[in-house]
């Protein structure tokens, strides 16, 4: 991709991901202004943040507490997730001020689906399954909880809530060696956008280094390419960069998440 192209598939994905307000089947609901668009979880399922941002540096610091007002009647956390392109240049920082803690940093890799659908082998004894029940859906959380090290209820409600409401819109694998989750993974088929979502691929640690995070890319790559989304995409953390960028994905664009809870 040239840098060129790169700029306008991050305009590509700014207007069809960041700003798209479609129903995602988890339950929460998108509204959005002029200048923002926000997700908001409802009676337990979904999940709350500001997806895309757009403000006038003079009206910034309005903007962020009419957004934790409205987060804080429903006594819900949110995050807010600030792009390296997003206006005003300081948002973070006003962030920070206006209390909320810095949560972590990713970045948005984008490849063309028909690029990643090559199957690499696996290590002998490994099984990648896909999810068909609730009871596979309780074996991706419990390997997520076992992976990244913290409570994973809300993904578990917004899951089965989408695999009841809307089961095409998700799929979901889960790796097994020896009878054992070893790995699991999702991927989002929402409409109206030419990019599928690739969530998950963490890996036990006794696990990692043998090509199983690379064949779950691959498998959900296979599987966007065939419902017609030319890219996938990774909100990737600084472990999944360097996999995915030997894999072929490029970077459009760093994320700095921000969290906020209710007092």
């Amino acid at each position: 991709m040239t840098a060129r192209s790169l700029s306008a598939l991050r305009d590509a994905y700014d207007q069809q991901v960041r700003r798209n307000t479609a129903a995602d089947g988890s339950g929460g609901f998108a509204q959005s202004g002029p200048d923002f668009v926000r997700w908001v979880a409802n009676e337990g399922l979904g999940w709350s943040e500001i997806s895309w941002s757009d403000l006038d540096a003079s009206r910034v610091d309005e903007c962020i507490e009419t957004q934790t007002r409205y987060y804080q009647e429903r006594g819900q956390s949110f995050v807010w997730r600030v792009y390296d392109y997003d206006q005003p240049g300081d948002l973070g920082v006003r962030l920070l001020a206006a209390g909320f803690s810095h949560a972590e940093n990713s970045a948005v890799m984008v490849a063309e689906s028909e690029s990643l659908v090559e199957s690499p082998p696996l290590a002998e004894g490994v099984e990648i399954v896909p999810v068909t029940d609730q009871s596979g859906i309780e074996e991706l959380i419990s390997t997520h909880e076992a992976v990244f090290g913290h409570d994973h209820d809300d993904l578990r409600r917004s899951l089965s809530a989408r695999f009841l409401r809307a089961p095409r819109e998700t799929e979901m694998y889960v790796a097994m060696a020896s009878g054992l989750a070893i790995s699991a993974a999702r991927v989002e088929f929402l409409p109206d956008r030419e990019f599928a979502a690739l969530w998950g691929g963490g890996t036990l640690p006794e696990w990692r280094g043998r090509g199983i995070y690379r064949a779950l890319v691959s498998i959900r790559a296979q599987s966007a390419r065939a419902r017609g989304y030319r890219y996938v995409f990774v909100l990737a953390s600084d472990q999944s960069q360097p996999i995915l960028d030997r894999l072929g994905f490029r970077s459009i664009a760093s994320v700095s998440t921000y969290s906020w809870a209710p007092s």
